[in-house]
């Protein structure tokens, strides 16, 4: 797992690791409850321990990692109140970023392309691939605002998603209803409807939540009766 990280160029600074670490995290490539090797990360990424201390530092205050003392750091396994808080944030900037947002042909193009990427993932039933196309459709939604500040608090967002999509292994159904959702959102973007558009995200990301509320306390009362 680690020689997928690959050496990290001008790594100079606790923050620019944790940047790669939350990208892999947003990616897939490190999943919750793993263990993060101070040994095996500094020889992969070429960094001192000292720096990726502080970038465990770092992930450690977005809820990306957990210090256990005596045991180490582990990439966390998001609770029911981290959902609630993703999507606290997630429903403040994205119908945002519909409503108001520079909705370019380029752009537009591009969330086609991620819609079409969607569909043939669902069609070949490739979970990873439809979880791939949703994160890559609202990091392009927030990207409409032209804001690198709220595309880098996106981009947090996006791999605490990750991490909670995770738990959603048993149900691979979850992502596909939701590339429909995407679809309808692109639509209704392309027809100008942006008051439509983001009050359906609005819906969307409320049953989102509600459904991985629900996942979650379904597996909390499952463990608690095993």
């Amino acid at each position: 797992m680690m020689s997928m990280l690959g050496p990290a160029e001008h790594a100079h600074t606790g923050a620019w690791i944790a940047s790669v670490l939350r990208a892999r995290i947003a990616g897939g490539q490190l999943t919750p409850g793993s263990k993060l090797s101070e040994h095996a990360l500094s020889a992969a990424l070429g960094v001192s321990r000292n720096t990726l201390r502080e970038a465990f530092t770092v992930l450690a205050g977005e809820s990306m990692v957990d210090r256990i003392p005596n045991r180490g750091v582990f990439v966390a396994s998001p609770g029911a109140e981290d959902v609630r808080e993703i999507y606290r944030v997630r429903r403040m900037i994205e119908p945002a970023a519909v409503l108001w947002g520079d909705a370019t042909s380029e752009a537009l193009d591009d969330m086609d392309a991620i819609i079409a990427r969607a569909l043939a993932a669902r069609a070949a039933g490739s979970v990873p691939d439809m979880a791939d196309a949703n994160q890559s459709l609202h990091k392009a939604v927030v990207a409409l605002s032209g804001s690198q500040t709220l595309e880098t608090l996106m981009a947090r967002v996006l791999a605490q998603m990750r991490l909670v999509f995770h738990s959603m292994a048993a149900a691979p159904d979850f992502h596909s209803h939701y590339v429909d959702r995407n679809a309808e959102l692109v639509a209704r973007l392309k027809a100008g409807s942006r008051e439509e558009a983001a009050a359906g995200l609005r819906s969307y990301l409320d049953a989102a939540e509600a459904e991985l509320l629900g996942h979650l306390e379904h597996a909390d009362s499952r463990a608690a009766g095993s």
